[in-house]
């Protein structure tokens, strides 16, 4: 256990030689504060943008990049990607009741009602300065001493503040929570997504009405992605990415990674390619080819789960792979 801590946090500090001990009482006593690379000391990221528009500008313009990147590989005529294609382009036409036009002006009509609900939603941040990292991380000190005090008593815990608590502090700060929160928000959008697109196949009407809109993309493609009735995309889209902010406490930061990854995941979902070399695929089992399964007959009742993971399809029961689809066929045909 020791070696753990001592890979994760580092030796003893070194850095630590302005204050005498970490613990100084009531308080804590902390090295200066050392930026992470990731970390940007600027008010705003880019002079003159605050970063709140950059946070509703940046999965819009992410959208669009993506989903072009993924149409020049549609018309690149390249045979080396014919294995990887989950339909061929005649398909695509044949099949799908609504024209790209009309799933482009759907698009950037939820887009545009994102945006301007993303400004009266999300809040400038706090003044960017060292003294106020400090600050946080003096008061994450402070409770990081009382949850290691009762965790492991008074003289063990000293001894252990002393020897890890400066780095531990610092890492928690920088990585450990905000990895977390990431994480949890990402746990938020799948739940809210899940059992919302669950609903929305279960019950006729709000099908009929709503979410049938999605499924005349019959075999989906990258820009398609958003193609909802306004409706949805407000409560299944903008509202549980708002949530996800808003219950995690994200900074305006981690909310502009937050809002464009979703997006980058949702259109590469939608791509139609089974990619090996994907990142977005690599990353679990919910991928194009999964959600594909979702948009065909034999699996519109399965695989809810989006964008992110699948344990919710996997716990309840609504999870279909291609292996059980060619099992379903089988059966029929002996039948």
């Amino acid at each position: 256990m020791h070696e753990l801590f001592y890979d994760l946090f580092g030796g003893p500090s070194t850095s630590n030689s302005t204050c005498p001990s970490f613990v100084i009482g009531e308080t804590v006593c902390l090295p200066h504060v050392r930026i992470p690379f990731y970390f940007s000391l600027r008010q705003n990221l880019f002079d003159g943008i605050p970063d709140t528009h950059i946070a509703l500008a940046a999965p819009v313009l992410a959208y669009w990049l993506l989903s072009f990147v993924f149409y020049c590989l549609d018309i690149s005529g390249w045979r080396w990607l014919d294995k990887y294609r989950i339909h061929d382009s005649e398909e695509v036409k044949s099949r799908n009741l609504a024209t790209p036009w009309e799933v482009a002006r759907a698009v950037l009509l939820q887009q545009a009602t994102q945006t301007v609900l993303g400004l009266a939603w999300l809040i400038e941040s706090p003044e960017i300065s060292v003294a106020r990292c400090q600050s946080e991380m003096e008061a994450l000190g402070r409770t990081l001493v009382w949850v290691v005090r009762r965790l492991l008593g008074e003289e063990t815990g000293m001894k252990f503040l002393e020897l890890r608590g400066p780095a531990m502090t610092r890492w928690l700060y920088w990585w450990g929570i905000p990895a977390v929160q990431i994480l949890f928000a990402l746990f938020i959008v799948d739940t809210w997504q899940y059992f919302l697109h669950r609903l929305m196949h279960t019950n006729k009407y709000l099908y009929k009405k709503f979410h049938f809109v999605h499924h005349r993309l019959y075999v989906p493609y990258a820009f398609g992605a958003l193609y909802n009735h306004p409706f949805e995309g407000f409560l299944l889209d903008s509202l549980g990415a708002a949530l996800a902010e808003r219950i995690t406490h994200l900074s305006v930061r981690q909310t502009i990674f937050l809002f464009t990854f979703s997006t980058c995941k949702g259109v590469d979902d939608h791509c139609g390619y089974n990619l090996p070399f994907d990142p977005f695929q690599m990353m679990s089992g919910n991928n194009a080819d999964y959600h594909d399964i979702h948009h065909q007959a034999i699996g519109i009742k399965s695989n809810f789960s989006q964008p992110f993971f699948v344990h919710w399809d996997a716990l309840l029961g609504t999870r279909m792979t291609r292996e059980d689809i060619q099992e379903r066929r089988k059966k029929v045909k002996k039948t």
